[in-house]
């Protein structure tokens, strides 16, 4: 009767163990790419975007509040994982307009200071910065966590343009003309309009799970239909 028993028990856990792997196999990574959208959380939105080639887009907003995730996804053990990655390549930049400066400290003597940022929203730090002068010397620096690049000039040189892309960065320079009443004041701010390149990752990996169409996160706190 033991016997029995024992192979009773074998034989329905085996069977268990084949219909979770074909649970897990059914799950097509082609059919589960596409946009989905947060439901059922009163005052907060959300987006994923799943797409064929596995990177993902998430996103989610809650009064001032806005996260942004962006990185490689795939479907493992049943579920939906999503890796969360750094951005790669340079953002675009351009020149902060007058009326969004608020600089409270003024450039120091021998300094050129450019700042980089998103107005109203904060500083961006690990930006590169090649200053030029109009004599065609250049000097380099990466902007901190206030968002300042600062390099020292010798007196006479006169700053002519910048050129930014983020650290590390092989790419081309993206370059512009100092206004001179910024060259000056040796001090120019250059704006990150993109959110989602600066803010930092809300997760380095998210778990979802696929249920009746929709994906949850584990803790059922977050449902995503499309």
């Amino acid at each position: 009767m033991k016997y029995l028993l024992s192979r009773l028990l074998a034989s329905v856990m085996l069977a268990w163990a084949c219909l979770s792997s074909a649970g897990a196999a059914e799950l097509d990574e082609a059919a589960l790419a596409g946009h989905y959208w947060l439901k059922n959380v009163r005052e907060v939105g959300g987006e994923l975007l799943l797409r064929p080639d596995a990177s993902f887009e998430w996103s989610l907003t809650y009064g001032a509040v806005d996260q942004f995730a962006q990185g490689k996804w795939r479907v493992e053990g049943g579920k939906v994982l999503l890796q969360a990655a750094s951005p790669q390549g340079s953002p675009r930049f351009r020149l902060f307009e007058e009326d969004e400066l608020n600089i409270r400290k003024p450039a120091e003597a021998g300094s050129w200071v450019a700042i980089v940022g998103m107005p109203r929203v904060g500083p961006a730090a690990g930006m590169e910065v090649m200053f030029e002068s109009a004599s065609g010397k250049q000097w380099q620096a990466v902007s901190d966590r206030s968002g300042d690049a600062i390099v020292q000039v010798p007196a006479g040189e006169a700053w002519a343009r910048a050129g930014l892309r983020r650290q590390g960065d092989k790419g081309e320079w993206q370059w512009f003309a100092i206004p001179a009443t910024r060259a000056e004041a040796r001090l120019a701010a250059f704006a990150i309009d993109d959110i989602s390149q600066i803010a930092p990752q809300p997760f380095q990996q998210l778990t979802l799970l696929p249920v009746a169409g929709t994906l949850q996160s584990e803790d059922g706190g977050l449902v995503y239909s499309r």
